[in-house]
This record gives C-alpha cells, structure tokens and sequence, in this order.
C-alpha cells in the first residue's frame, strides 16, 4: 500500500489549454478513492499520468514517499485494469494471469501458488483452462483483475472497467471489486463517469469538471452538501429537480417567487439571500411527497397534474407539471396515481437547497453542515484559482 500525493499537478499539450488544470490531491494508504465525471473532464488524464502512461506537465506527483515523475511506468509498482479487457486472445486465463510474473522469472511453484490464490478470490478456479473467446465479458475483466492482483502492486488503477458490460455483470462485478478492496486494502484509484459506480464503491468520491476539482469528500456528503448546480445535478439517481426563482425581501421575511408562486423561507440559512437575486431551487425526489394532509409550517407545496408515471418496482417516479414546469417525485408504487390527476407535491423546507445562478454556487448550506463537511474530511490544499468551487 502506498500513499499518492499531486502537488500542482497539471497535463497540456503542445502549449495549447490545459487539459488538466494545476491541482493538489492527497490520497490516503488503503483508500478506495473514485475520479467521477462526464467525458473529456480529465480523469482518465490523471489516472493515466498517476500510472505513468502520460508525461507531466507540471507540479509533482509522489507514490509511497517517492517522486515518480521522471520513473518509468514498469517501475511504479502500480497495476492497471482497463476499460477494454486486454488479454492475449492465445492464452488461456492461467497464462494471461501468470504471465507478469513470467517476465519478471518468478520460480514455476511461486507462480502456480498465486495463480491460484487470486483466481479463488475471484471466483476463476474453473477457468483457468479457458480462452478468453469461451469466457463472458465479466468473467475476462476479472480474468484482468486477477492479472493486476498478482503481481501484488502498492496501487490499483481502474479505468472505466465496467463500461462494457451489460447492467446484471456491472452490478455483480462492482460487489466483487469492493469486496477485494476490503480484503487486499490496496489504495485503489477508479474512474469513471458512472456515479452509482462512484456511490457504491467509494470510500471518497473526486468529482471533476473541465479539468478542476468541483467537489471531494464522501458519497453522502457529495449527495446531501451539493456544493454547485453541476454537482447536484452530476450526482444522484433519480436526477435533482430545479426551479427558476427570484428572491423577495421584506425586511427580515425571505419569499422565493417562480412561475407557480411562490414560498416563504424561514430558515436562518436563506436569511443572507438579497432582493432581486437570480437562484435555481433544487430537491431531490426522493424528499418529494403526495401531499394529502393540511400543510405545516415548514411544508412548502407545489400544485400540478400528473404527466408521467414510471414504476420501478417499488417504487414509481411521477413527473407533475405545474405552469409549464415539471417536478419528479418518487413515491410508493402501492399507491401510485393516474396520469391525469391532480396532486399538490410537498416538501419540508430542510430539504431545499437554493444555488445562485450568477455563480453556481449553494448558497445555503447550513453553517453547522459546512462545518461538519470541512471535519470529516480532509481537504486538499489548491494551488490559486484552483480546487473546490
């Protein structure tokens, strides 16, 4: 185990845009730390200059103590998975497994000895007279696993490993890499785009935009504390619904008016809002509800008819359209109702969060929640103009 730290760490090609900007990570020993975003946002970048596929441009970047900018990949004493599984299709999976410590002339008992060993932590023991042509995409990506676990290595590097696998192989294969995590407690860098990959996985979630950090820290505080409009819409399944508003002030009363009507804000956390002010309201649907009872004080409620109706089991997501607008909800599918009827949705006012449109950014994170975030988990230290927006 070892572990990474980047110092004002940055990629660019041939003088053009950065395509990763300068960023300062700290990754702990044995943490399990996912780089989440769409495409093109970096991740892979850094995940490839971390193993050593990529050159930096700038800042440093230590594994286990030791600056490796300048030490060939072979040397790093990291292991890759990769998207596409990469095994020689002549091999069969013991020889694919083995063949890393072939080159390096491990003695045949040694090899035959771990060889075995991973391929009983992954489930590969009957395979390993197999082709990779007679095995299915999930049993070739463990196949692949097992060929980077051998060679027991101070980190793992996953890059989009499970993007080509169907839903029911993605999920198992998910389990199996925690589960592995759990056992090995090798520090483990994984990429993807997926965020219920990142949810699931994650012991601390990166998540990236453009090249910087936009937010770190666990899955549920990446979930509950959404710090911009990007992140709350990046992370969470069913996706945060928004609401164009504008602030109202009244001396000390707060109303947030939008095309349905409008609500009054109690909270300390909005008193800070200021007249005029452009923001988008968020809440997650799962805080959505049919409103059946008269409402409380803390209750704000939105009238609207029913246009959608999606069971997933469970649970259903209805979509209620109020004014042009649309609001999702995920209620009991016990006692969904019909398209067509007439709800009033509602929602308590803890469970708002209200962004500024000009910057993006939450404006109405409870000071104590802030505090609580900023306790638990450990900040990287940013270079100027760069890190958590």
């Amino acid at each position: 185990m070892a572990t990474i730290v980047c110092e004002g760490l940055m990629k660019q090609y041939d003088g053009g845009q950065p395509v990763l900007h300068p960023l300062d990570l700290h990754i702990d020993e044995g943490e399990f730390v996912v780089l989440l975003g769409p495409s093109g946002c970096g991740k892979s970048t850094m995940l490839r200059m971390i193993a050593g596929l990529e050159e930096i441009s700038g800042g440093s970047l230590s594994i286990g103590g030791t600056v490796v900018n300048d030490v060939p990949a072979r040397e790093r004493n990291v292991a890759m998975v990769f998207q596409n599984y990469a095994l020689y299709p002549h091999m069969s999976v013991y020889e694919n497994i083995a063949f890393g410590l072939r080159r390096l002339k491990t003695p045949k008992t040694e090899i035959d000895r771990r060889v075995h060993e991973v391929a009983a932590m992954l489930n590969l023991d009957a395979l390993l007279d197999r082709k990779p042509r007679a095995m299915s995409g999930g049993q070739q990506q463990r196949a692949a696993i097992a060929r980077a676990m051998i060679k027991t290595p101070a980190v793992f590097l996953f890059d989009e490993p499970l993007s080509n696998l169907d839903a029911k192989l993605r999920a198992q294969l998910r389990t199996d890499i925690k589960r592995l995590h759990q056992r090995l407690k090798t520090t483990t860098v994984y990429v993807t785009h997926d965020q219920l990959e990142a949810m699931t996985l994650a012991d601390r979630v990166i998540l990236m935009r453009g090249g910087r950090i936009e937010q770190e820290g666990t899955p549920t505080e990446l979930y509950r504390y959404p710090r911009t409009i990007f992140g709350a819409g990046f992370i969470g399944t069913p996706a945060m619904n928004f609401l164009d508003a504008s602030v109202k002030r009244a001396g000390e009363g707060v109303t947030v008016a939008f095309s349905a009507g409008r609500w009054q804000l109690r909270g300390k956390r909005f008193q800070h809002l200021h007249d005029g002010q452009a923001v988008k309201l968020a809440v997650r649907p799962n805080f959505v509800r049919i409103q059946e009872n008269e409402k409380v004080d803390d209750t704000l409620v939105l009238n609207g008819a029913v246009e959608l109706v999606e069971v997933l089991g469970a649970e259903a997501l209805i979509t209620v359209d109020y004014s042009g607008e649309r609001t999702t909800a995920l209620v009991p599918a016990s006692s969904v109702p019909h398209t067509g009827d007439h709800v009033r949705l509602a929602l308590r006012e803890h469970e708002l969060h209200v962004f500024d449109v000009a910057s993006g950014e939450n404006v109405s994170l409870d000071p104590v929640d802030e505090a609580a975030v900023s306790l638990s988990t450990p900040r990287p230290h940013t270079a100027p103009g760069v890190g958590v927006h």
